[in-house]
């Protein structure tokens, strides 16, 4: 189990920061959905990591960068759902 918490964690930092290069290259835009789901998931995998070693700094804020992601997905599917057909 170990293993694998310190994979979720390494693998979380490496999404981020991916994501991070890819919008920093206008591969990516910052307010799409590739990016807020690297995002989600980067900080899913450093919030089990931080968890796991006690460190609950680290593991709010990544809780609060889900929440973000989270939330800027459901607008966008909201407002992509009102536009009229």
């Amino acid at each position: 189990m170990t293993a694998a918490i310190e994979v979720a964690g390494w693998s979380g930092a490496g999404i981020l920061l991916v994501a991070y290069a890819l919008v920093s290259q206008r591969r990516l835009t910052g307010d799409g959905n590739a990016f807020q789901i690297m995002n989600i998931v980067g900080a899913a995998g450093i919030a089990v990591n931080s968890g796991s070693n006690r460190a609950w700094a680290s593991a709010a804020l990544n809780l609060v960068w889900i929440a973000i992601g989270i939330v800027a997905l459901a607008r966008r599917t909201r407002a992509r759902q009102e536009v009229p057909a």
